[in-house]
């Protein structure tokens, strides 16, 4: 096919290119393939194995041939090839000629000799050459396949079922259902046409896709060199920041480590003198009261004894700090610490939720705003979801049967909720039946039930307040467990912060129903003041003391009778 080419890693060969590698002789163990364009020499190893010199690649050679069969199409390529140099004899004036000088010889094939320009005008103008068929030198080759080599016919049909030329006599040997797969050879050279040019299409559109892949793969090589030196390069920038915040950090907290081991060792020698100072005067008066008993009589005794006794209570109730004002631990939160100074470098998340214990005050302590009576809350503001979440989980884990201090801790802060719970929505009831009562039916409402309110609102806030203290006095425990078995207690801490949030939204609740019921507390003293003024005996009746008197006239009646 004219204008073909063949890409390689090396480039593109043109035809001439591929022919001239073809031309080269052909000796025995060389043979030519397409893998090893640059050396296409065949090493033949033990007389049936073929080695390729660029691919080293073993082929084995079947059959007694010591080389692979024939190929019939490189063969022709070789042998049609114009620039061939091949001496050519004019059959009549034995004029010699080479196979380049296309233009200057020609051929007979109904003699089947060479004629050079002179014989073909002079000797074949005869009559009786009228009749034969003379042909270019270089049209020669494609000639000679035009008969068929087992009957010796010109061929006329060609089998699109077996790829293959017929004469006339191998299409009557043919069987009749493959005659209808027969056509004549000028159509058959048409299709064919058009199928090696879609065939050679294909090929071209691949091999342009090859050369592409090649120029980016080549790009990407070269990409790939400069993008590891980027990466290197970022790696050692980042390592070497990375360094100098760690060294920096390090710095600080062995600062902070060094101030908190100043302070509580200062709180602690203080302690400790004041204890020392305390303990001679505490053994004086015991020697004292041993001296006193073993030498005074009961008179005597009776007389100053309790003066002793006296001296002993007061020493016993002075405030003596007998238990470590500071503990032994030194926490400065290293670890958190570290990640918090690589966060803004890496881009990392904090896992743990922050500690209540880092604030300055505690969540309780906090003022809260007075709602007004719009602004009562439903189930959802108050995290009921979290708090839903809390309660699985703290029975998943008390269900797993491990006994660990937090355990422990569960089952009792679980008892201490429910009962702040009950006690919380039980106010809640009182003061949304009130608030209904007040606006919808315009009831009069008992002060009494309203101070009642009041009352046990304050007494559950200071119930929550000391379950909370409760709760936040155990967490250095807890975080000293943790830093242990900091990948088993996920969960723990989990329910831990959920634990300390239902707490605070039962704090906000409460502070809610106080508030609501001090707003509407003036409305009802003066709904009853009105009330009272207007309907004096009306007012009498509601009052609980006229209900007593009552119920008395009512048991003395019945008890007469």
């Amino acid at each position: 096919v004219s204008g073909a080419a063949v890409a390689t890693d090396e480039g593109v060969f043109g035809d001439s290119q591929v022919l001239n590698v073809l031309q080269q002789p052909l000796q025995r163990g060389e043979l030519p393939t397409q893998s090893c364009h640059s050396q296409l020499k065949l090493q033949l190893r033990d007389e049936d194995r073929a080695v390729f010199a660029f691919s080293r690649y073993h082929s084995m050679i079947k059959g007694n041939n010591a080389l692979p069969p024939e190929d019939r199409l490189l063969k022709f390529l070789v042998d049609n090839n114009a620039d061939v140099e091949e001496t050519v004899l004019c059959a009549n004036c034995d004029q010699e000629s080479n196979k380049k000088d296309t233009g200057l010889m020609y051929y007979c094939n109904t003699c089947s000799q060479p004629l050079c320009t002179t014989c073909r005008e002079l000797t074949h103008k005869a009559r009786m050459f009228s009749h034969h068929e003379i042909v270019s030198l270089a049209k020669r080759t494609k000639a000679k396949h035009r008969k068929c080599s087992l009957h010796e016919e010109p061929y006329i049909l060609f089998s699109t079922e077996n790829k293959s030329m017929l004469c006339i006599k191998c299409f009557r040997d043919m069987q009749v259902e493959s005659r209808t797969h027969c056509i004549d050879i000028e159509t058959a050279y048409a299709q064919g046409c058009e199928m090696l040019d879609q065939a050679v299409l294909v090929v071209k559109e691949l091999q342009t896709s090859t050369g592409e892949a090649i120029h980016l793969l080549r790009a990407m090589i070269g990409e790939v060199c400069l993008n590891v030196e980027e990466e290197e390069s970022a790696i050692c920038s980042l390592f070497n920041s990375l360094q100098e915040r760690l060294a920096e950090r390090k710095k600080t907290l062995l600062k902070a480590a060094q101030s908190q081991h100043e302070e509580k060792e200062k709180a602690l020698k203080e302690q400790l003198s004041h204890l020392t100072a305390l303990l001679p005067t505490l053994q004086v008066h015991l020697v004292t009261c041993s001296a006193f008993l073993s030498s005074a009589n009961k008179y005597e005794f009776l007389d100053m004894g309790y003066q002793l006794m006296e001296r002993l209570k007061r020493i016993a109730k002075l405030p003596h700090r007998l238990r470590p004002v500071q503990s032994s631990k030194i926490n400065t939160e290293y670890r958190s610490e570290f990640a918090r100074c690589l966060e803004p470098l890496l881009q990392l998340v904090s896992r743990r939720p922050p500690s209540v214990a880092g604030s300055t005050s505690s969540p309780l302590s906090l003022p809260c705003h007075s709602p007004s009576l719009g602004e009562m809350p439903v189930g959802s503001v108050f995290g009921r979801k979290l708090t839903s979440h809390r309660n699985i989980c703290t029975k998943v884990l008390l269900a797993e049967g491990r006994e660990t201090p937090f355990t422990d801790h569960c089952r009792n802060y679980e008892n201490a909720y429910r009962t702040l719970q009950t006690e919380i929505q039980n106010l809640k009831d009182q003061v949304q039946e009130m608030h209904r009562d007040l606006t919808k039916h315009h009831s009069i409402i008992n002060t009494d039930k309203m101070g009642e309110i009041l009352d046990r609102s304050l007494n559950i806030d200071n119930q929550i307040s000391t379950q909370y203290s409760t709760v936040e006095t155990m967490r250095v425990m807890f975080e000293e467990i943790w830093d242990e078995t900091l990948q088993m207690v996920n969960n723990e801490q989990e329910i831990y912060e959920a634990q300390l949030h239902d707490l605070m939204q039962l704090k906000h609740e409460n502070s809610y129903l106080t508030t609501i019921a001090r707003q509407i507390s003036p409305y009802i003293l003066s709904i009853a003041k009105v009330k009272e003024r207007l309907e004096p005996r009306c007012v009498e009746e509601t009052l609980p003391g006229h209900r007593d008197e009552k119920e008395k006239e009512k048991r003395n009646k019945s008890s007469r009778e």
